[in-house]
C-alpha cells in the first residue's frame, strides 16, 4: 500500500508547539513506522517546516513530501484547497489518505479513499465555550469531513455515539481506536522538580490543572471550587488569615479564548495571590509539575478522549474528573468523579483528597494501573488495520 499521513499538525508554523492533535499525529506516527517496514509512506509537511526538522522520519519507505505554497491560503483559501492541495495529493497515487483531524481539511476534489480521526465534537456538544465565528468554521468543518471520509477514527466510544447522534454516521463507517500514552510519562526524568516548580512560582502544595484555559475546560468553576476549597481550609484550622493557607491551584496550559476574564474573577474570589498560570508546558517539565502535585482535578465539561487524564494516572498523581462524556470510559474506576456544573460537589472533593491520604493513595493505585491499557504500538496497529479495510 501507498498510505499518506497529513502530519502538519506536527510542525505548524502558525500555531506553533505540538499539542493534542499535534501529539496524536506524531506519536500514530512514529509507531507506524515501527511497526510497519513494508507500506510505503508520504508523510505531507507545510513548505514552511525546515528540512532538518523532519529527518526524525526518513526512512527507506517514507517519502516528506512539502504542501506547496501554503502561504496562498490567506489570499485564495478555496483555490489553494482545492486546486493545488487536490494536485499535490493525486499526484502521490496513494491508496489512503489519512487525516488526522476534520481540521486538516481533505479537498473536495480527490477522489481517493480517505481516512479521519475524530478526537472531539466540541462546537455541537459545548456551542456556548465557542466564540461564534469559530463555532461555525468548525460545524462546517466537521461536517464536511464526516461526509468526505470512508472511514471514520473515533478515539473513543463516546466520540462515536456523538458522531452518530449529531450526523446520523452509520456504524459500519466507524472504527473505535483509543489513543495510546507517550512511555515518557511512566519514567523518573533527570530533571530537578524544584527548578521547574520554582521557575513557575509553585511554593506550597499544590492541586494541579493542565489544559488550555478556555470555557470548555469550567475554568471559571474550578476557580470558585477552590475558592470554597480556601476558605474551608482556613474555617477548619480556626484562620481567618489567607497567608497560612497551604495550598496553591496551579493552572498550567496555554490561555485561551477569554482567559483574561479568569484573572478577574480570581481578583473578585479572593484567591489571586493562590494561584500560579504556567503558561504552555514544555514536555520535559509535564512529569515533574504532575509528580509534585498533591492531587490533578480535571473539570472538563467536554472531551473527546481526555489525555491528560491518564498522564495523571501514568505519574501516580490522584485525579478527580467529570462525569461527562468520555471521561468515565477513559478514567474507569480510577478516578474520583465529579458533576462539573456542581462548584460544592468540586470543592468537597478537594477537601476529601486533602484530608485523606489513603484516598488518595488509593485512586494513585488504581490510576497507575488504569494508565497502562493504553499504548500507540496498539493505536498504530489498529489504524494500520483500517488502512488495509479500504483495499
Amino acid at each position: 500500500m501507498r498510505i499518506g499521513i497529513d502530519a502538519r499538525t506536527i510542525l505548524n508554523p502558525e500555531k506553533g508547539d505540538a499539542i493534542g492533535v499535534g501529539h496524536y499525529t506524531f506519536q500514530l506516527i512514529r509507531n507506524l513506522l515501527e511497526i510497519d517496514r513494508e507500506n510505503e509512506y508520504v508523510l505531507f509537511f507545510d513548505f514552511r517546516v525546515r528540512e532538518k526538522d523532519v529527518k526524525k522520519f526518513t526512512r527507506p519507505n517514507v517519502k516528506i513530501k512539502f504542501y506547496p505554497f501554503s502561504d496562498y491560503k490567506k489570499y485564495l483559501p478555496g483555490a489553494y484547497s482545492e486546486i493545488l492541495g487536490t494536485a499535490t495529493l493525486q499526484k502521490e497515487k496513494l491508496d489512503v489518505l489519512h487525516s488526522t483531524s476534520p481540521f486538516s481539511r481533505i479537498p473536495l476534489g480527490y477522489k481517493g479513499k480517505t481516512v479521519v480521526t475524530f478526537n472531539d465534537l466540541g462546537a455541537y456538544k459545548i456551542p456556548g465555550c465557542f466564540p461564534a465565528i469559530a463555532r461555525s468554521r468548525d460545524k462546517a468543518l466537521y461536517r464536511l469531513m464526516e461526509s468526505k471520509a470512508d472511514r471514520i477514527i473515533a478515539v473513543s466510544e463516546s466520540m462515536k455515539k456523538d458522531l452518530q447522534s449529531v450526523f446520523k454516521t452509520k456504524d459500519e463507517k466507524i472504527k473505535i481506536i483509543y489513543s495510546g500514552l507517550d512511555r515518557r510519562f511512566f519514567e523518573i526524568p533527570d530533571i530537578n522538580t524544584k527548578k521547574v516548580l520554582d521557575r513557575y512560582g509553585i511554593k506550597k502544595k499544590y492541586i494541579l490543572f493542565l489544559g488550555t484555559l478556555e470555557p470548555s475546560k469550567n475554568i471559571t468553576r474550578l476557580l470558585q471550587s477552590f475558592a470554597k476549597f480556601k476558605e474551608k481550609c482556613l474555617l477548619k484550622n480556626g484562620q481567618t488569615n489567607g497567608k497560612k493557607f497551604r495550598y496553591q491551584l496551579v493552572l498550567a496550559g496555554k490561555r485561551g479564548w477569554l482567559s483574561k476574564e479568569y484573572l478577574q474573577i480570581a481578583k473578585d474570589l479572593g484567591i489571586s495571590r493562590d494561584i500560579a498560570y504556567t503558561g504552555y508546558v514544555i514536555g520535559d517539565e509535564l512529569v515533574p509539575l504532575f509528580s509534585g502535585a498533591e492531587f490533578f482535578v480535571m473539570p472538563s465539561l467536554y472531551e473527546g478522549f481526555g489525555m491528560t487524564i491518564l498522564e495523571a494516572f501514568a505519574t501516580g498523581t490522584p485525579a478527580i474528573v467529570s462525569n461527562v462524556s468520555s471521561i468515565p470510559e477513559i478514567a474507569g474506576d480510577a478516578a474520583l468523579m465529579i458533576n462539573p456544573l456542581n462548584v460544592n460537589e468540586i470543592s468537597e472533593a478537594m477537601w476529601e483528597f486533602s484530608q485523606n491520604d489513603n484516598l488518595r493513595e488509593k485512586y494513585k493505585q488504581r490510576g497507575l494501573a488504569r494508565a497502562k491499557d493504553f499504548n500507540w504500538e496498539k493505536c498504530a496497529r489498529e489504524t494500520l488495520e483500517v488502512y488495509k479495510s479500504l483495499i
